[in-house]
């Protein structure tokens, strides 16, 4: 059992969950602290506000996919008995070694079978496959396209009347009707409707908020078309592959499941993954928390992101994703369909500590011609789906102040413009001046490109910088 304190962090929900975990050891709170003869099972008591203290446990009999139990009624899991439990064990305070309680050896025992019956299915030559119901299927994109044409009317009236002509009660009105498309399976469409009616509700200056929004009504626009293409041809003939290409069936708002994603192939075996920096921000249109981290994949050296929502109404009961900085090691990598920066998540995984050999590693794989970068970056922002703000490793001879701001320079000499995006809402740039003046000569760095409207061209702002020895953030 590799039990850090680092690693306890990483299983909490939010930042209360892990202070009212580190709470309980600082109170003594836990009479009982007890470690299995195999030292796979942490179990104990802890005292709770009834007579009766709670009996929580962690078991890590198999690596990478720990389980917890606990006899609180807490809805947040892993509740924080189970993490003042593990903190204690990761503090260094005496276990005592005991036998497993005959309860959790029934429940883990059962766990084992279900386990191997999942094995036997998996190693089948001939498994079961997953019937596809195709009046359903043709039933659902029938009432997606009816959505989508709601959708249309109100893009249409709204660009017919004109972006200054929109007043407070016609803003309602829209509001109004573009929460009817809850109805229709199609809540990606109905996220990037309410993003264009945020926009036009903000208090920007009238250029900047028009520029908005017209660039959020090309999307829209660009979304409408596509989508009801797709879907009249899945309607048509259920038969229809589904787009694994590209983020189209996402945007529409389909939400993978692992077993789609394993039938499509889209799944790789084991890799290792380093985090290079990290992001939260609210999404209103989504009425969700989104957790964001960019990651490297050690293999082949692609940046991938891990994307997980958490709704307004339910955040507290959602682990609330945060910095990471051991490397994970996972049994099995699952990739979401995209582009530069797919979107992958893993189930069970392990973790060691990064060292000069895995920076040099990932800085070897960093992109040393700038134009070549700019070349993948183009290509993919002048799709309207596309995501706009793509995000790379270049490798940076120089990073250098120039008149007005900070640039990357490249062996060829070629000079790429730092710029903070407005997407991203926290600045860098100016952290530039603050670092180790070897921090800014022959290093990779990471970043996220971004069209400047007003200097016309791609800006990147940098969010880290790989050394020999660590990872230099500049966004957590």
């Amino acid at each position: 059992m590799n039990v850090t304190e680092a690693y306890v962090d990483s299983l909490a929900l939010n930042g209360s969950a892990i202070k009212n975990g580190r709470d309980l050891v600082k109170k003594n709170s836990f009479p009982l602290l007890c470690e299995s003869e195999d030292r796979t099972v942490l179990f104990g008591e802890c005292k709770g506000s009834g007579k009766d203290p709670y009996r929580c446990s962690a078991d890590f009999a198999v690596e990478g996919n720990p389980v917890f139990r606990c006899s609180c009624p807490s809805r947040q899991f892993p509740c924080k008995h189970i993490l003042g439990l593990m903190y204690a064990y990761a503090d260094g305070k005496p276990f005592e070694t005991a036998p497993i309680p005959s309860d959790l050896a029934e429940k883990r025992e059962k766990a084992e079978k279900r386990e191997e019956k999942k094995k036997e299915a998996a190693s089948s030559e001939s498994p079961p496959k997953r019937k596809t119901n195709k009046a359903a299927l043709a039933k659902k994109a029938a009432a997606q396209l009816e959505g989508l044409a709601i959708a249309e009317k109100l893009v249409l009236h709204i660009v017919h009347s004109g972006l200054g002509s929109l007043d407070k009660k016609t803003l309602q009105t829209a509001e109004e009707q573009a929460k009817q498309l809850g109805n229709y399976y199609i809540p990606g469409v109905q996220a990037s409707l309410r993003e264009l009616l945020l926009q036009l509700r903000s208090d920007e200056e009238r250029e900047s908020l028009y520029t908005g929004a017209m660039e959020r009504l090309l999307v829209l626009y660009a979304l409408l078309k596509r989508s009801k293409t797709y879907l009249q041809a899945k309607a048509d003939d259920p038969d229809t592959p589904v787009d694994t290409e590209t983020t189209l069936e996402e945007r529409i708002g389909h939400a993978w499941q692992l077993a789609e994603l394993r039938d499509h192939g889209l799944v790789r075996g084991e890799r290792e993954l380093l985090q290079l920096a990290f992001r939260s921000y609210p999404d209103e249109a989504r009425g969700e928390f989104v957790d964001e981290g960019y990651w490297i994949d050690m293999g082949d050296g692609q940046v991938h992101i891990t994307r997980t929502y958490r709704p307004f109404r339910a955040a507290k009961y959602i682990r609330e994703e945060d910095s990471f900085y051991q490397i994970v090691q996972t049994k099995e990598l699952i990739r979401y369909p995209g582009e530069l920066n797919a979107r992958i998540r893993w189930d069970e995984a392990t973790l060691r500590d990064a060292g000069a050999a895995d920076y040099s590693d990932i800085r070897s794989r960093a992109v040393r011609s700038f134009p070549e970068a700019v070349k993948r970056v183009k290509n993919q922002i002048k799709n309207p789906l596309s995501d706009k703000h793509p995000v790379m490793l270049l490798h940076a001879a120089e990073i250098r102040k120039s008149e007005q701001s900070f640039v990357l320079v490249d062996e060829q000499g070629k000079r790429l413009v730092l710029g903070d995006i407005s997407h991203l809402e926290h600045p860098t740039v100016s952290l530039l001046p603050l670092l180790n003046g070897e921090w800014l000569k022959g290093q990779a760095v990471l970043v996220m490109f971004g069209h400047d409207m007003t200097l016309n061209r791609l800006i990147a702002q940098p969010l880290s910088i790989v050394t020999s020895k660590a990872v230099i953030r500049l966004l957590y």
